[in-house]
């Protein structure tokens, strides 16, 4: 029993040996480092960076070559030697500050040269990044013509020649000047609970990462050579929400006991991103031609079947063509962009014609939205747009020679049979009628000069435009000409 009664003693000297411990070395940590006064020594130079530092091996206690500081507070609810956590909200534009850290004589051959970097938002759990291809897939499928990474190119400052493939949606690239000041500004459109496994509300989000690799040139002028790679652990919220949460957080650590608050970090307003080691799909990195970045997500060009973004279709005149179930993939392609439907040709790359003829009108408009989705079914289903207005009209000269048919003496002479000629009408006006006309008979508009509609009693009545509005739908008249009075060339029109 005294045995017993003793242990919580040294327990308890244990503890408040390790309280002390703690609070000589975090002395420092609390303090802000804003905007105005951010100094990377300070920082690295904080106790709880050096106490990381000396349990390093002596060959990776270095002095990197660049910085990377993303400018979002990082969360308060992070325990001491855990990974920094930073809430970000979908689609708002984010600084990245990227910092030249080298000592003087430090990799000299990149002095007054460009550098290359790729920004990725990749999954932090392990298991998510063995499947990241289909979870991508399935949120192209979810979210066609999106991207889930972009630059904001007007807010960046020093990068150069940026760029984003339109097969790689969590990518972008650029070029800049480590003796410059360069400035990224990224925006990410995916949120954590997209990718979570059962949806039914108040679930966890899954974590992100961004990660920027840096490479510089070889002899060959290819940006293979890797120089640095670092990331930071994210989580991405709808609008509003990521400073929603942080404020939770905040309130949440502002009602711990002071002991249970020495266990956590506190709140920096940036987050810097940790050494690690480079994106495994370095193949990326190659020199291949890559789409030039624009800001406007749908308007990257569109690659063909093999994936390469330096194949593109030869445009061609935009039609109203059927679509036929014997079309190749190719021939699909080409009517989609005929069609204007460019931003959803990627989607559709190996998709027959008889493969996009069998979706139904749900699964077409699930795929490209209510709105391109309607327009992009009754394309394919070949459904053209009713007239407002049709009218039937013949010839007067046709008529009288079927009137000569009907009976001679009793009996009938011949069948009768007249031929009339369809006018479709959309803005119903007089002027469009005119139009209509001639170009059925293949006379000038100059040769037609007034329309009448023949009347009770064959009186002759001036076609207007309120007329022609309260036609009747598929109306039939019989036309007939009169010679306009002091004009051997124009013709007055009566419709009977």
């Amino acid at each position: 029993m005294a045995w017993a009664l003793k242990l919580p003693l040294a327990d308890e000297v244990i503890e408040s040996g390790l309280v002390q411990d703690f609070d000589a070395s975090l002395s420092g940590i609390g303090q802000e480092l804003g905007a105005g006064a951010y100094s990377m020594s300070d920082v690295l130079a904080l106790p709880i960076f050096k106490q990381e530092e000396s349990n390093l091996p002596p060959d990776e206690n270095k002095i990197l070559p660049f910085q990377y500081v993303l400018c979002a507070a990082t969360s308060p609810a992070v325990k001491l030697h855990d990974e920094t956590l930073t809430y970000l909200n979908q689609g708002q534009s984010y600084e990245i500050r990227m910092l030249d850290n080298r000592k003087m004589g430090r990799l000299p051959e990149i002095t007054g040269k460009m550098v290359k970097s790729i920004v990725r938002v990749v999954f932090h759990d392990r298991r998510l990044q063995y499947t990241e291809h289909q979870q991508l897939e399935g949120w192209r499928w979810n979210r066609p013509g999106d991207r889930i990474l972009d630059l904001d190119i007007p807010m960046s400052v020093g990068i150069i020649d940026p760029r984003a493939n339109p097969t790689q949606l969590n990518t972008v690239e650029f070029l800049w000047d480590p003796s410059t000041r360069t400035s990224v500004f990224i925006q990410v459109h995916c949120i954590s609970t997209e990718f979570t496994m059962r949806k039914h509300g108040g679930e966890k989000g899954v974590p992100f990462r961004i990660q920027i690799d840096t490479f510089k040139e070889n002899e060959g002028g290819d940006y293979t050579e890797h120089l640095h790679s670092a990331s930071c652990q994210i989580k991405v919220f709808k609008p509003k929400g990521a400073d929603r949460k942080q404020k939770t957080d905040r309130e949440k650590m502002e009602k711990r006991a002071p002991q249970e608050k020495e266990k956590y970090q506190p709140s920096y307003e940036t987050t810097i991103l940790t050494e690690c080691s480079p994106w495994p799909e370095v193949s990326y990195v190659n020199n291949s031609p890559t789409p030039a970045f624009n800001s406007t997500h749908n308007s990257f060009p569109v690659a063909d079947g093999n994936g390469s973004p330096s194949h593109q279709l030869e445009p061609v005149v935009q039609g109203t063509d059927n679509l036929l179930p014997t079309a190749t993939p190719q021939e699909t392609q080409q009517w989609l962009l005929r069609n204007r439907f460019s931003s959803f040709s990627r989607l559709f790359t190996n998709f027959s014609g008889a493969d996009l003829l069998k979706l139904t009108r749900e699964d077409v408009i699930q795929i490209c939205g209510p709105a391109d989705g309607i327009r992009l079914f009754n394309m394919l289903k070949g459904r053209l747009v009713r007239p407002r207005l049709t009218v039937y009209v013949c010839q007067e000269s046709q008529h009288a020679q079927g009137q000569q048919q009907k009976q001679e003496n009793g009996h009938v002479v011949g069948s009768t049979f007249y031929v009339y000629h369809a006018l479709y009408l959309e803005d119903l006006t007089v002027v469009e009628l005119t139009e209509k006309i001639a170009r059925l008979f293949s006379i000038s508009l100059r040769q037609i000069g007034h329309i009448y509609k023949q009347g009770p009693t064959g009186i002759h009545v001036l076609v207007s435009n309120e007329m022609i509005q309260n036609f009747l739908d598929e109306s039939c008249f019989i036309l007939d000409t009169m010679k306009a009075a002091g004009s051997n060339e124009s013709y007055h029109i009566i419709l009977k």
